[in-house]
């Protein structure tokens, strides 16, 4: 028993120490292996959403953002949660069927994953905890990270600040530079 906690201290110290968001691996929306390291040299919004939020149009604004600014090197990555008020019930399945048939969404999606409490996944550890330049837990659905080209976290944005906000808008194309 205690050679298992001193593993998982020794992880999650790991996790909390990561230099960069590129060092994580996390599951896509299909359940294949997605390492963040794929998007390296890109600048990433990292959005957690649900399908039954009153944030949830927000996803129409996540692909314009995505149709716009794709091709100077900005990702849009959707990250599903059930963490806030049960608003993502389903499976990655259903989840991506609401996406693609609701918003026509085409950015990327990860698994669903869990962003507060013990269950949370590293990559959002690594975003909230207390290395990142923005701590403190997600306090709600459509929470955005952007993250600059070498993996570092660069700001945060509240769930009420639109995808395509000027606020926003302007933090992406300074990262973009």
């Amino acid at each position: 028993m205690k050679t298992l906690l001193l593993s998982l201290l020794a992880m999650t110290t790991s996790l909390f120490a990561a230099d960069s968001i590129h060092d994580i691996t996390m599951k896509d929306i299909d359940g294949k292996d997605l390492p963040l390291k794929t998007y390296a040299g890109k600048v990433l919004l990292i959005v957690n959403v649900a399908s039954e939020c009153g944030y949830t149009p927000q996803y129409a604004g996540m692909q314009a953002l995505h149709d716009k600014v794709a091709d100077k090197g900005l990702v849009v990555l959707g990250v599903p949660c059930n963490d806030f008020g049960g608003q993502e019930p389903g499976d990655e399945k259903a989840i991506k069927t609401f996406c693609t048939e609701n918003y026509k969404v085409t950015f990327p999606m990860t698994a669903k994953v869990s962003i507060k409490g013990d269950g949370k996944h590293a990559l959002y550890a690594a975003l909230t905890g207390p290395n990142s330049p923005v701590p403190g837990d997600v306090g709600w659905n459509f929470e955005k990270f952007l993250v600059g080209k070498d993996g570092r976290i660069l700001k945060r944005f509240g769930s009420d600040v639109e995808p395509t906000s000027g606020e926003l808008l302007d933090a992406i194309e300074a990262a973009l530079k």
